[in-house]
């Protein structure tokens, strides 16, 4: 099956121009430039990308490629200069593969003078776990997403991406799944990269033989978004301890996988605070998890898949803007509640996910409990506004 001309505006488009295209605004000698996010987002192809194009002289090297570990697991700096010498840019692709990268990419910052060097990594919890302490004060770190709102307004105007919303509620936004014009393909995209890339790092990372618990317990996750999550239940129903659990979650949350959401509180006693909120970094991976691509019409989580939906892309405009905030849901024990509270700029900003259209009046305990806090409903007639630029 095909997509008729009405949502085929991408089908002749190669590549999607990305926030970070231009990498070299954020290069400087005698720093690193670390690039993360979730695999198969686009993070070879954007440095790819940005080499083609660059003035540098540069360097390419992999992880994968075993050959080149010697010189960064020795932390040789002779051999170190003599791999570096006459380049000006050391790019690293998959950085997290090679051990003891951090404190390699320290001693050539740190005594190789005149080299930047850029390097990506799929998981956040190995890269950024070797190049915290090594690099402090010595790196750069972006975060790349799956393609946002914002970045597709570069391709289409707002009437355009917003005909293609139900797509993107039922299949997210990984660049290949974007660019593919076939329900099937996106599909099969989809089950391939929850299958064959989503666990990837937490596996190698924990040792973990076999995924199945692991989606075992996204799959529980993926009928809860927008509830507080149990640890408790999640326990029980997958038969496990509470400690292995919370591991898990922690580890989904560093690869990328989930985003969590905690309580807001000032100490009132009526509000929930303990519990957090789950959603998926993509709505088309959580609809792979779940098997579901079926059009929205004969769906019955609506709400959960805008919730969702808007969560994620508001990360990453907070992400690429940058906006600076801390991201909470607020509810009390008496069922008053708000879908996504940002405390920024000394300030309190509530937000009401709808999928239909209209307004909703905040809450009473809210506003009798934070006076100076504004609410706002966020529905498919000014979702834009609240996502892109």
């Amino acid at each position: 099956m095909e997509y008729n001309s009405k949502y085929c505006y991408l089908c002749n488009i190669m590549k999607i121009v990305r926030t970070y295209h231009d990498l070299g605004k954020y290069l400087q000698t005698g720093t690193v430039l670390l690039i993360f996010g979730p695999r198969q987002v686009g993070k070879t192809t954007l440095m790819q990308d940005f080499l083609a194009n660059c003035n540098l002289k540069y360097k390419l090297i992999t992880g994968d490629d075993l050959s080149i570990h010697k010189p960064f697991v020795s932390q040789d700096l002779m051999e170190l200069k003599q791999f570096c010498e006459g380049y000006n840019l050391l790019a690293i692709d998959e950085a997290q593969k090679i051990p003891g990268i951090g404190a390699a990419l320290k001693l050539i910052v740190d005594q190789i003078p005149g080299i930047s060097i850029l390097a990506t990594g799929s998981s956040s919890f190995e890269l950024a776990g070797q190049t915290g302490e090594p690099l402090t004060g010595r790196k750069v770190t972006q975060l790349l997403y799956p393609v946002s709102q914002a970045e597709m307004l570069n391709h289409l105007n707002s009437y355009e991406l917003k005909e293609k919303l139900n797509e993107y509620l039922i299949f997210g936004s990984y660049p290949a799944v974007i660019t593919e014009p076939t329900v099937e393909g996106k599909s099969r995209i989809l089950k391939e990269i929850a299958g064959a890339y989503l666990f990837k790092d937490v596996l190698a990372f924990e040792r973990i033989k076999s995924p199945q618990l692991l989606l075992d317990l996204l799959r529980l996750l993926a009928f809860q978004i927008g509830n507080e999550v149990s640890v408790n239940e999640l326990s029980n129903n997958l038969r496990i301890d509470n400690k292995t659990v919370k591991k898990y979650l922690e580890l989904l949350e560093k690869s990328f996988v989930l985003i969590p959401l905690r309580g807001f509180s000032r100490n009132l006693r009526k509000e929930i605070t303990k519990q957090s909120k789950y959603y998926f970094f993509d709505t088309g991976i959580r609809n792979a998890i779940i098997a579901n691509f079926n059009p929205l019409e004969v769906r019955n989580d609506m709400g959960q898949l805008w919730e969702n939906f808007l969560v994620a892309e508001r990360l990453k405009k907070q992400s690429y803007r940058p906006i600076y905030s801390n991201n909470f849901f607020w509810r009390t024990w008496t069922k008053n509640e708000v879908d996504f509270v940002e405390e920024r700029e000394g300030k309190l900003f509530g937000y009401e996910f709808k999928w239909a259209r209209g307004e909703v009046k905040p809450p009473k305990l809210w506003k009798e409990t934070y006076p100076e806090a504004t609410f706002e409903t966020i529905n498919k007639e000014n979702y834009l506004e609240f996502i892109t630029w």
